[in-house]
């Protein structure tokens, strides 16, 4: 059963997900909360798999909330994902600096909400097209950082090799078939190189891949 936290300062639709998720035979609503504070507090009392926030919030705003749970070690298993009204939202980057898993659009199709709490909840990125244009697009205009990161030296020739795959959005099943290993290998590949860059997910994984500059923006396509 995936168990996830709701946060919203809209009750109606709070309600509106809760309804469409509680529908699900795997997942089950464990808490509500109406602004980012609560939220943490109802993550740190219920341990939910995934954590919806939405991303302006009183009190605390949904990237504020993301980097709370994000530092907190007992917090460590819960995937945030960012509920915006624009696929292009402002914050899209700044959340997943924070440590967002993923981001969901409020006017998704009701069918696609409970696959994406799945898709979190096993750890995977959900990231759509335009998200992930803008992530590229930030890097391009950001100056890249000084040196690679210490961690990334840590990293075996092929776990590096199944970062940038990663990087280029191919799923676990995908990476065993273009490297022809097993999909456990590959998984253990990802799961390694998570724990040694210190990532919580796949799209943190993007994110060091990019910012310790082994992939450059425009070269990390899907291979054929």
């Amino acid at each position: 059963m995936i168990r996830v936290l709701l946060a919203d300062d809209q009750p109606l639709i709070r309600g509106g997900f809760r309804a469409l998720l509680d529908a699900e035979p795997d997942i089950t609503v464990v808490a509500e909360a109406g602004d980012g504070a609560q939220a943490v507090r109802l993550a740190r009392e219920h341990l939910p798999d995934v954590a919806l926030l939405d991303v302006r919030m009183p009190l605390l705003d949904g990237i504020q909330a993301t980097r709370r749970i994000a530092d907190d070690d007992a917090l460590a298993a819960v995937r945030v994902v960012i509920l915006t009204n624009y696929a292009l939202d402002e914050y899209v980057f700044a959340a997943l600096r924070a440590g967002a898993g993923g981001f969901l659009v409020k006017d998704i199709e009701p069918a696609e909400l409970p696959q994406a709490v799945r898709v979190v909840a096993r750890g995977d990125a959900l990231l759509a097209p335009a998200v992930t244009r803008a992530l590229v697009e930030e890097f391009v205009s950001t100056p890249p950082r000084p040196g690679a990161p210490p961690a990334l030296a840590t990293l075996t020739n092929r776990e590096r090799e199944v970062l940038v795959l990663v990087a280029g959005g191919l799923s676990n099943e995908e990476i065993a078939r273009h490297l022809t290993i097993s999909h456990l290998t590959a998984k253990t590949h990802v799961s390694r190189a998570m724990t040694k860059l210190g990532a919580r997910d796949r799209a943190q994984l993007v994110v060091h891949a990019y910012e310790s500059g082994l992939v450059v923006p425009g070269t990390a396509d899907r291979p054929s």
